[in-house]
């Protein structure tokens, strides 16, 4: 047979009969053969017609264990011969090196979609099969996070793709997509729109890199199609932080703020003391506060259980915070609820209007307790202990607190409390409000 080309395939392409019935095609064509041309260059490259006429660019070889395989490369309609031939040599390259193009397609038919493999993920990290760092099961705040970043962020975008058939290129075109906004949608509940940003770009890229590896790990895929892949830089290595006159600012703010709930104001005096994360203050249970060792001790954080230092001036706080409801376990509750309170952010916004401050968010309160604990001259290894970093040598991950950090919390709290003014002006009113009591009791003696 001679070379394949677009005249070989008309000459070998079945007539239809004259004359031919409608339903009579049909018939004669189930008692005919398909037609097969060879090319005589390209060892195992061919078209084949079926009696019906449909023709398709094929090629035929042996696989490494000598089983003899068929792949169609397209249809003639589709391809030229000229372009199937590239294809076909590129095929049977593959061949010799020991490939195998009909199981590779199969392959391909079979893998999960990335919405399978992250829902994958999550059933088996809500169950504890899958652990997470320090070989501990996942938290669930990181879980409830991850599956807010699925829904947002990598359904809609990658959702339907096939997990082998994404690239390194099409995994930071994603986080290009989510940088711009392309998932921007309303939120609904609190809060107000998911933008996307470089920050929520490379934190999704991230979680993607961890999902896929754990599937490539159980061999639920054949590789991490996210390895290797440069997260966007965010920009933001300095952090906000308040000074403080900001701090003295933010506490004349507070005192000044009698319409505001007492159980906000006192939970954002507590984060600018203990440098607590938002959440770690808004869940904070009483059972965990333990006043002898003035620690608080958390059964479970981002990175396991953790013993907490606070300095005396927090503990104080902690334990004049009055007890709304039996049933309520939080040091913070709702006023409407038996929950937490959770409109810590709304409240601190306000407070900042009223101080003229920009840009404070509850981990500006965090960063700033770090950064006092350092204009103070503690270590890093100590300012890690005092914020529940983890890392090797770090003090909460043992069962006790050694007075080093004891110091430390109280030091840093004090100097934080003494800036707000917040301490010593209750001490004043109560003060007032004894002295002239007293003034009464001499009055009426009298």
């Amino acid at each position: 047979m001679a070379r394949i080309t677009k005249r070989l395939v008309d000459s070998v392409r079945p007539k239809k009969a004259n004359g031919a019935e409608p339903g009579d095609e049909k018939s004669s064509a189930s008692k005919r053969k398909d037609v097969v041309a060879w090319d005589d260059e390209l060892r195992g490259f061919g078209v084949r017609f079926k009696p019906t006429g449909a023709g398709a660019y094929i090629i035929q070889y042996r696989n490494v264990e000598g089983r003899s395989k068929r792949l169609t490369l397209g249809s003639v309609a589709e391809l030229t011969a000229e372009e199937a031939r590239k294809v076909a040599r590129s095929k049977l390259s593959s061949v010799a090196q020991g490939g195998d193009p009909v199981a590779e397609k199969r392959a391909t038919r079979t893998t999960p979609t990335v919405a399978e493999i992250c829902d994958w993920y999550l059933e088996k990290a809500e169950s504890g099969e899958l652990l997470g760092r320090r070989r501990r099961p996942i938290a669930k705040k990181t879980l409830a996070l991850d599956r807010s970043r699925i829904d947002t962020h990598v359904r809609p975008l990658l959702g339907d793709r096939k997990v082998q058939s994404l690239s390194l290129a099409d995994i930071e075109r994603f986080q290009a997509d989510v940088v711009a906004g392309k998932t921007a949608k309303p939120r609904k509940g609190r809060g107000g729109v998911t933008t996307g940003g470089a920050g929520v770009a490379g934190r999704t890229v991230g979680m993607l890199h961890t999902i896929f590896e754990q599937a490539a790990r159980l061999h639920l895929i054949d590789h991490n199609p996210a390895k290797g892949v440069r997260k966007v830089s965010t920009d933001k290595k300095v952090e906000r932080r308040l000074s403080l006159g900001e701090i003295a600012a933010l506490g004349k703010a507070i005192r000044g703020a009698d319409e505001e709930s007492p159980v906000a104001l006192a939970a954002i005096r507590f984060m600018l003391l203990t440098g607590f994360r938002r959440m770690e203050v808004l869940t904070l249970e009483r059972a965990w506060i333990d006043p002898e060792a003035s620690c608080v001790r958390f059964p479970t954080t981002k990175s396991g259980a953790q013993l907490r230092a606070i300095g005396q001036s927090a503990l104080k706080l902690l334990l004049a915070q009055p007890s709304c409801r039996k049933e309520n376990l939080y040091v913070f509750p709702s006023e409407t609820s038996d929950g937490h309170f959770v409109g810590i952010v709304r409240v601190l916004q306000r407070l900042c209007l009223t101080a003229k401050l920009d840009d404070v968010t509850p981990h500006v309160l965090r960063h700033t307790f770090a950064s006092v604990a350092g204009d103070l001259g503690f270590s890093e290894l100590t300012i890690a202990g005092l914020l529940g970093h983890t890392g090797r040598g770090v003090t909460q991950r043992y069962v006790h607190l050694d007075k080093a950090l004891l110091l430390a919390a109280d030091k840093v709290a004090e100097e934080i409390d003494n800036t707000l003014g917040i301490a010593a002006a209750q001490s004043a009113d109560e003060r007032s409000v004894r002295l002239s009591r007293e003034g009464v009791r001499r009055v009426d003696a009298a």
